[in-house]
């Protein structure tokens, strides 16, 4: 009775044997000796090499570059997929009146106690918007953070710290999600849910209000950036006749 031993199957592929395969790829290779690079190893993703003075490295092998190259597809294809539906909202918002900024880092501070102990904080929200108005009580400025997998709504909400920035800034914040990645039950009642479906912004859940004035590093950070350019399409010009309401 002839029996065969087969080779154990490869470790399933994860953001850590992801990482640490950009790591080697990126620097020496010198190994580190843990059982990541083990699995690395055993799966065939990099090859130990010894030199003529007996140092040991490590060279990421063909199998280990298509691995990366897979990443890089999908890493691509989300970023793009997240600033898409961003554009998507940007233009909702425009719509609605508002003007968007996007890629803002605001200076705000979180954490204030009676002691005023607390502590100035970078936050970078996905879609920054206030209304068009010359009334700075109606300036009603807004959050949106843009979902569109699962995993970065769930490590997202895993920080406290960076909604407490955003109710900082925003009179009201909101979560957009991609469909099929979560739902208004996922994030906490603090934010306004909505989710993207064929195309249509559904809201969820609204978002609270808040009594909230734009401090002045907020309006220093607006005046150095750029919002968001109008559409043709969201915008009226002046000499334009207004529409024609048919039942007048």
């Amino acid at each position: 009775m002839l029996i065969v031993t087969l080779p154990p199957p490869p470790p399933s592929l994860t953001e850590l044997h992801r990482r640490r395969l950009r790591a080697i790829w990126r620097s020496a290779g010198w190994p580190s000796q843990d059982l990541v690079e083990v699995e690395l190893l055993a799966a065939g993703w990099v090859e130990r090499l010894r030199d003529d003075h007996g140092r040991e490295t490590l060279r990421v092998t063909d199998a280990g570059i298509q691995v990366l190259a897979a990443t890089l597809a999908r890493n691509r294809a989300a970023r793009d997929a997240h600033e898409a539906l961003i554009g998507r909202v940007a233009v909702a918002m425009q719509r609605a009146g508002r003007i968007a900024w996007r890629g803002l880092s605001l200076r705000v501070r979180t954490g204030d106690d009676a002691l005023g102990t607390g502590q100035w904080t970078v936050a970078m929200p996905d879609l920054f918007s206030v209304r068009n108005t010359t009334v700075e009580d109606y300036l009603e400025p807004i959050v949106h953070e843009i979902k569109v997998r699962r995993a970065d709504l769930l490590g997202d909400l895993r920080k406290p710290a960076k909604g407490e920035a955003y109710r900082q800034m925003a009179r009201e914040c909101w979560y957009v999600l991609a469909e099929g990645i979560g739902d208004a039950g996922d994030v906490p009642e603090d934010y306004g849910v909505m989710m993207e479906r064929d195309g249509v912004l559904d809201v969820l859940r609204p978002a609270p209000r808040r009594t909230l004035r734009l401090p002045f590093a907020t309006w220093m950070a607006l005046a150095r950036a750029t919002p968001e350019p109008v559409e043709e399409s969201t915008q009226q010009s002046l000499g334009d006749e207004p529409p024609v309401d048919p039942d007048a």
